[in-house]
């Protein structure tokens, strides 16, 4: 049995973990999901290498962390299934997300055997690595379709522009009564949430949602135009309330312009109660600056 292509070119700790599994009987297949399978991805060495094993004895593992210590040195380490502040959210997996002092990384995931089919229809961006028993059928080439921005409904547009424009105005509430605090988290939350969002939709009837912008939106600024790009950034600038009232106008002007666009797309109107909101807001912000 040989090494894939990718883990020849691949950095020592996956190596490592390569080695490891294929000398451990309860290893039956490992698995590649993520940025390093996405050939849509530019590679750099901030890249994860998220890593599933598929075993046969879960319990054996848990049992302590030494077995890791092959990997070498870690700065530090999360297992995110073992936090109380934060609930497990994989059922029966179990992750370790690590950063090692020779700043590589890798999210390594135990799976059981037994849930091998949900771990296979689970991620578009999955190959298989190795695979001991021939369990895996064949695997369609990664893509990251999975990923691409979902066209909206009207529905959905709707409540998008809802959600913006009366939480604007609980941002403005925060503002007038000097809490920045408040009025930020909402900001943030919220506000933003809903640009980034209309946004995306923008770029997705742009492309024919044939592309993805990205966890957390990071790699929307390439879709945006030179002022957009100008204004969206202005929206981050939040050191102050004057400040943040200023960042709110900006993001008021940039999801009214884009949701109009949306809206035109979807052969639907925007409700007629965003522009008196915005009136609202001008008004409120006049009579306290």
């Amino acid at each position: 049995m040989e090494k894939h292509n990718i883990m020849q070119q691949s950095i020592r700790p996956i190596d490592y973990l390569f080695d490891f599994a294929m000398s451990d009987e309860r290893v039956r297949i490992v698995g590649l999901e993520g940025s390093r399978t996405n050939p849509n991805v530019p590679p750099d060495h901030f890249q994860d290498y998220d890593v599933s094993f598929v075993v046969t004895d879960m319990t054996s593992f848990l049992q302590d962390v030494q077995w890791l210590d092959f990997l070498g040195e870690r700065l530090m380490m999360q297992t995110p299934e073992n936090m109380a502040l934060f609930p497990p959210e994989l059922g029966n997996w179990f992750s370790y997300l690590m950063l090692f002092t020779d700043h590589s990384r890798i999210d390594l995931t135990l799976i059981p055997l037994e849930e091998l089919s949900l771990y296979l229809a689970g991620d578009g961006l999955l190959e298989i690595l190795l695979d001991k028993d021939r369990r895996c059928p064949p695997m369609a080439v990664p893509t990251d379709c999975h990923y691409h921005i979902k066209q909206p409904t009207v529905r959905f547009f709707e409540d998008c522009y809802n959600e913006f424009w009366l939480s604007a105005t609980n941002v403005v509430k925060g503002l007038c009564r000097q809490e920045l605090l408040y009025a930020n988290d909402l900001f943030e939350k919220i506000v933003r949430e809903e640009l980034l969002r209309m946004l995306a939709w923008r770029v997705g009837f742009e492309t024919q949602f044939s592309v993805s912008v990205g966890k957390r939106y990071k790699y929307l600024p390439a879709f945006l135009t030179t002022q957009e790009h100008e204004t969206f950034v202005k929206t981050y600038h939040l050191s102050s309330v004057e400040a943040t009232w200023h960042a709110l106008t900006q993001a008021m002007a940039l999801f009214i312009a884009t949701s109009n666009t949306v809206a035109t797309i979807l052969h639907t109107s925007v409700p007629a109660y965003g522009e008196n909101v915005k009136t609202y807001i001008e008004q409120l912000y006049r009579q306290n600056n």
